[in-house]
């Protein structure tokens, strides 16, 4: 079983399980398997896979003592704002929120009731007629004193989730509002590699000579420039976005809390963008 398994998986690039489920479902009959694929959509879904997916959605949502962020990606914007996509997300985050499953692994393979979330995206790709992919997640576990921020910005483009001590469900959500508007990297500045400052300290000292300034004054400037680096890039060090007369960290202690965690999720981040070309899609269409 496994090695027919494994044939019909390189013969139509479908998933591991629904060959298996195939095979199941065509007593062992490769040929007939193929068909079953083909009618599920699945083979079409796995053809799919190869282009590049990198809009879509992230979400969050905060319930009782647990939370949960995550993105889902289509390859056009169009798609994201379907609503089938969207309730297709709905799905997927109570999943998500209700299951035990905490790595990336444990969630394609968990049970969403009739079926994988593995399978659960095949299906979505196969039935919206685009790539659609589950690129990541995270879940927090709060303790008695922490409460949860959550924030979604441009409809779900720009995802946010934060763990404060504290008891202000208000400036808690601001905190993550101002995650998602400022992106930090850290919460603090002592999070900071040294390793990222000798690196910032580089480049600081090259900009500074490359604009014009002697070695000696130069290195006296990096000092500067990496602390202001630092202070960027950490989110108890930011202006407070809905009032730069705070840091973040001073809104925080002046209403009782400590930040204690922080994620953020960007549509596409880090990603491949799609480049359309008009001409080629035409042709495809015409079927030249």
């Amino acid at each position: 079983m496994l090695e027919d398994v494994k044939k019909l998986r390189e013969q139509t690039g479908a998933g591991m399980l629904d060959c298996k489920k195939a095979l199941q479902e065509s007593n062992g009959d490769l040929e007939q398997a193929v068909v079953w694929l083909r009618e599920k959509g699945i083979m079409k879904a796995a053809k799919k896979q190869e282009r590049i997916a990198a809009e879509g959605l992230c979400d969050v949502l905060a319930q009782d003592d647990k939370a949960v962020i995550f993105e889902v990606n289509c390859e056009t914007d169009f798609v994201s704002k379907n609503e089938k996509f969207r309730n297709n997300i709905l799905e997927i985050r109570n999943y998500l929120l209700n299951s035990d499953v905490n790595t990336y692994e444990e969630a394609l393979q968990g049970n969403m009731g009739t079926e994988t979330l593995d399978s659960y995206i095949t299906s979505m790709t196969a039935t919206i007629g685009e790539k659609i992919s589950f690129r990541r997640f995270t879940k927090l576990v709060k303790g008695s004193n922490e409460i949860f921020g959550t924030y979604i910005h441009m409809g779900g483009k720009i995802a946010s989730l934060v763990l404060v001590d504290g008891d202000n469900q208000e400036v808690a959500k601001d905190i993550a509002m101002h995650v998602a508007a400022m992106n930090p990297k850290y919460i603090t500045s002592d999070e900071v590699s040294e390793e990222e400052k000798e690196q910032e300290a580089k480049i600081a000292k090259e900009q500074a000579i490359n604009e014009g300034k002697p070695e000696a004054i130069a290195e006296k400037m990096v000092a500067g420039r990496v602390l202001k680096y630092v202070k960027e890039i950490s989110l108890v060090e930011q202006p407070f976005v809905k009032d730069p007369s705070m840091t973040v960290g001073e809104l925080a202690k002046k209403n009782g809390l400590v930040i204690k965690k922080m994620v953020r999720y960007e549509v596409g981040e880090g990603m491949e963008k799609r480049q359309d070309n008009f001409e080629e899609e035409v042709k495809k269409q015409l079927g030249e």
